[in-house]
C-alpha cells in the first residue's frame, strides 16, 4: 500500500460511507469549510443505492467507490491519501474547531498516532457519563475506537499495510498494532458523534452489547460472527 507524501497537504481525512444521504451533506459542509485546502478530503462510498454519490459530487473532495466494509473502504481512501497525516472520520462525527492546530502538533511529536476524546450529540446526562467512561478507557488502555477519529503517520499507516480486512472490531484491531510503536497522541478536544445508535437501541441495550462484543474479541470470536451478532438483519 503506497501512500504518497506531497507537501502541497498536511494530510488526507478519509470517509467511508454508505447509504448516508441524510447525513453526507452536512459532514461535507463542515469539512470544506474546516479544512481550508490543508488536508485532502476523501471520501469512500461502499455501493450505496441511495442519493449519497450524487451529494457527495457537490463537494470538492475526491470520490471513491469500492466494495462495502469499512476496512476495505478505509484502506481504499488511504491508497489515494497525501500528506504526512491520514485520518478517519466517521460521517456523523465532527472535528472541533482547533483540530488543524492539534494535529500540527502530532507532527511534531515523536508518537505514531492518535485520537481524539470525544462526545456524543445530542447530548443528555447518560450520554454524557457514556463519554467519560469511553475518553477515560481510551486513555487507560491506548484504544481508540472509530468515532474518535484515529489518525495516523502515512509512512507508519503504510508499514502496518492499513487496517485489518475484517468486518467488524477493525478500530480496535490497528489500536492493539499501533500502540506497539507508541502510546497515542491523545487529543482533549472532542470531535462531536452522533447519538442516533444509542438513541435508536436505548443506552443500557447498547453499553450492554458493545462490552459484550469487546470481551468476546478479545476472548478469540471472530470478527464475521461479532458482525452477524451486531447487525442481525444483514445475517
Amino acid at each position: 500500500m503506497v501512500v504518497p507524501l506531497v507537501k502541497g497537504y498536511m494530510g488526507s481525512i478519509i470517509v467511508p460511507v454508505f447509504n448516508e444521504q441524510d447525513t453526507v451533506v452536512n459532514c461535507l459542509e463542515k469539512l470544506t469549510a474546516q479544512v481550508n485546502g490543508h488536508w485532502k478530503l476523501i471520501v469512500v462510498d461502499g455501493g450505496s443505492v441511495d442519493e449519497t454519490r450524487k451529494r457527495v459530487q457537490q463537494f470538492p473532495v475526491l470520490l471513491l467507490t469500492g466494495e462495502a466494509g469499512r476496512a476495505k473502504q478505509l484502506n481504499l481512501g488511504a491508497q489515494h491519501g497525501e500528506g504526512e497525516t491520514l485520518l478517519f472520520l466517521h460521517v456523523d462525527t465532527v472535528l472541533p474547531s482547533d483540530f488543524h492546530q492539534r494535529l500540527q502538533e502530532f507532527t511534531k511529536s515523536k508518537l505514531s498516532w492518535g485520537r481524539f476524546d470525544v462526545g456524543l450529540q445530542p447530548n443528555s446526562l447518560g450520554l454524557q457519563v457514556i463519554a467519560w467512561f469511553m475518553n477515560r478507557r481510551s486513555r487507560i488502555t491506548a484504544v481508540a475506537t472509530g468515532d474518535q477519529a484515529i489518525f495516523v503517520r502515512s509512512s507508519v499507516f503504510q508499514s502496518l499495510k492499513g487496517y485489518p480486512d475484517i468486518p467488524l472490531m477493525e478500530d480496535v484491531a490497528i489500536s492493539k498494532r499501533l500502540k506497539r510503536r507508541s502510546k497515542p497522541f491523545c487529543i482533549s478536544s472532542p470531535v462531536i458523534s452522533s447519538s442516533r445508535r444509542w438513541q435508536k437501541q436505548g443506552l443500557i441495550k447498547t453499553v450492554l452489547l458493545m462490552w459484550w462484543l469487546r470481551l468476546a474479541y478479545f476472548c478469540g470470536v471472530s470478527p464475521k460472527q461479532l458482525h452477524r451478532w451486531y447487525y442481525p438483519q444483514q445475517s
